[in-house]
């Protein structure tokens, strides 16, 4: 039983609570701010604790911004001493760790401070500080940037790690004539919100589960809008799973101009490809980098740490693999429970007792072969309480990756289950509008929409 007198803290602590496996029968808090002091009184299965901490507060933002710090470190420390864990992210909680340090920054303030302060690991300091040296040059806070992303919501076949509103093609392929109407209506109206066009990215589900004349109704109703705005934009489209590549969809991708695809083998393993529900195997993946290579793209590759009965030995070989097809991005994810994912279904909290051994393997091997980490974000119920990072080669980082991930442009985002973001950064303000999730939803209410 969980008990607080602070509404506006109640998430917060339980986000701190589901990061130990172990968690309290009854927790009872209380919290009250006088005189520049936070006070915060916790009772867990009948241990009181009682904390003070002062902080200078010149507004509202400020004051809840601490008010949720001091209650979560607060927290966070009981918790560990009790249960003598510590996590890689100590008290924070959030899915933008480079954000914080970005606002730290701005501020004047020593980010590294702050997140020692937080109980953040000191390798992970350090892979803060290392993104965002990467995000140089690239990094920018700019009204009136846009990047555009169009949501094709279809795959052939559902993985059980994934939490999207997606069903095998073959059941929902009926619905594709009336929701490529919908992309057409809604990327015509959508010209009229595009400012200065940075990046362009087709993602799914897995965009090549459509047919070449599908996919190629796609592509021309973004080419007004990419021709218009910056027909040198970034441009990316998330194949995805190798069993759907083939050289006229990827002769259909050169022939509009995009410039980087996305291979997502996420294991190069075949007895874990068919244990996550994938119907093609390792063989598939590499003749899906030998058909890509010719057309010249960037290729972005997606792998998963925590993936059913795989064994760190395992994990890096899938990660030395990648290295070696040349990819010119890495992104290592971390296992993670997502609503509407058949693995959250089966489990309430993952165990892995070699994650964090995957993880620092990752790092070296990638380090090593010249990649740098240049964007991450965390999830909930994820795996060792740990990340997911992006790697690139030199000069080759994805911009949409990087704004999407930092929230420092709008996000025009067209299809059923797309979530735009209006960026103000002036004011520090992100407005958001969901599009709805099932396609049968989603097409009858379009126009609603526009």
């Amino acid at each position: 039983m969980f008990v607080t007198d602070c509404k506006f803290l109640e998430n917060e602590l339980l986000d701190v609570v589901r990061l130990f496996k172990r968690r309290p029968e009854n927790l009872t808090h209380s919290f009250r701010f006088e005189e520049g002091v936070f006070y915060n009184a916790f009772t867990i299965d009948g241990k009181q604790f009682s904390f003070e901490d002062r902080g200078q507060v010149c507004d509202e933002l400020i004051f809840k911004r601490l008010e949720r710090r001091f209650a979560k470190l607060r927290l966070y420390q009981i918790l560990s001493a009790e249960y003598g864990e510590k996590m890689p992210w100590g008290a924070l909680t959030g899915i933008r760790p480079t954000k914080l340090a970005y606002t730290e920054m701005e501020s004047g303030r020593n980010f590294k401070e702050l997140f020692k302060q937080m109980q953040v690991a000191d390798e992970n300091i350090q892979l803060v500080e290392n993104i965002l040296n990467a995000q140089k040059g690239i990094y920018e806070k700019k009204d009136g940037n846009t990047d555009l992303f169009v949501s094709i919501p279809f795959c052939p076949t559902k993985c059980a790690y994934c939490s999207f509103i997606t069903a095998p093609i073959d059941r929902t392929r009926h619905f594709l004539p009336a929701y490529l109407d919908c992309l057409d209506k809604e990327l015509a109206a959508a010209q009229e919100s595009v400012g200065n066009l940075r990046s362009v990215y087709i993602g799914g589900g897995t965009p090549f589960a459509l047919s070449v004349e599908e996919l190629k109704r796609v592509l021309q109703a973004v080419q007004p809008l990419y021709e218009k705005f910056n027909p040198h934009a970034e441009y990316t489209v998330e194949a995805g799973r190798p069993d759907v590549f083939s050289e006229d969809k990827l002769a259909l991708l050169k022939d509009f101009g995009i410039t980087r695809i996305c291979v997502n083998p996420q294991s190069f393993s075949d007895e874990t490809l068919q244990k996550i529900g994938r119907k093609h195997t390792v063989a598939d993946v590499y003749k899906a980098f030998e058909m890509s290579k010719k057309y010249g793209f960037d290729i972005n590759v997606d792998l998963i740490a925590g993936l059913e009965d795989e064994t760190p030995e395992v994990f890096e070989h899938s990660v030395l693999e990648a290295v070696k097809t040349g990819a010119d991005n890495i992104t290592v994810h971390c296992l993670s429970l997502k609503s509407g994912a058949k693995l959250k279904e089966e489990n309430s909290y993952l165990e892995n007792n070699f994650i964090s051994y995957m993880v620092a393997s990752s790092r070296q091997i990638l380090s090593q072969n010249g990649y740098l980490p240049y964007y991450m974000y965390r999830q909930k119920y994820q795996v060792g309480n740990n990340e997911n990072v992006g790697w690139t080669k030199p000069n080759k980082a994805c911009v949409y990756n990087i704004d999407i991930m930092e929230e420092t442009a709008d996000n025009l985002a067209v299809g059923a289950n797309a979530v735009s973001k209006r960026v103000f950064n002036d004011k520090g303000l992100i407005t958001r509008l969901a599009s709805q999730k099932d396609l049968p939803t989603y097409i009858a209410n379009v126009d609603e929409i526009i």
